[in-house]
């Protein structure tokens, strides 16, 4: 059993999929967005500061924590702080593609040892009228994403074509953390369920 240090509920799904037993621990901290930093470096430094808060409570436990942030024209996009800018997100990516990148840190304190990684894909959205955009919001809420969308659940409606992982875009790429887990003796403990 591990720790994960997020209050997302995409990646406890994405992890009880993979058929992991798991704890959930959500810090508090403030996700930094800093210009001066690009998107691989913003990604890890909000995932090791996660990951450290998390440790520090809980050292005795293997912890995971992940941060994923979205990017078009080289500016970052958090999360919305309302519906508005939501809509202004939305907006601007319509029709274009841009980066999602997440970066994951798993560490375990007693045992001084971590790992961390990023994942990068590219995402194209379709093209969006208001119409949509409102219909969408109206169905989704944005205010705990990443560039104001979900891949996942009617994400289909306004993504047209995912270059690289899905689960990256969902917000923890399994294809990397599976085998990250492993070298800390984690592994999953169901079978992942059928679809």
């Amino acid at each position: 059993m591990f720790l994960l240090a997020s209050n997302s509920p995409r990646r406890r799904e994405l992890l009880l999929e993979a058929g992991f037993d798991f704890e959930v621990f959500a810090p508090q901290v403030v996700e930094r967005i800093d210009v001066d930093l690009t998107l691989r470096e913003l990604t890890s430094l909000n995932a090791v500061r996660k990951a450290m808060v998390a440790a520090r409570a809980h050292s005795k436990k293997v912890v995971l924590a992940a941060d994923t942030l979205v990017a078009i024209d080289n500016q970052t996009l958090g999360k919305p702080n309302d519906a508005g800018e939501a809509m202004t997100m939305l907006e601007r990516l319509s029709g274009r593609v841009h980066d999602v990148c997440t970066s994951v840190f798993i560490c375990h304190l007693a045992r001084a040892r971590s790992t961390g990684f990023s994942e990068m894909s590219r995402v194209r959205f379709r093209r969006l009228t208001r119409d949509a955009i409102e219909h969408y919001l109206a169905r989704v809420n944005p205010l705990d994403k990443a560039g104001a969308y979900a891949a996942q659940g009617f994400g289909s409606e306004i993504i047209e074509k995912i270059d690289g992982s899905y689960t990256n875009v969902v917000g923890l790429p399994m294809e990397k953390t599976l085998p990250a887990l492993a070298e800390f003796g984690i592994q999953p403990v169901a079978a992942a369920p059928s679809i």
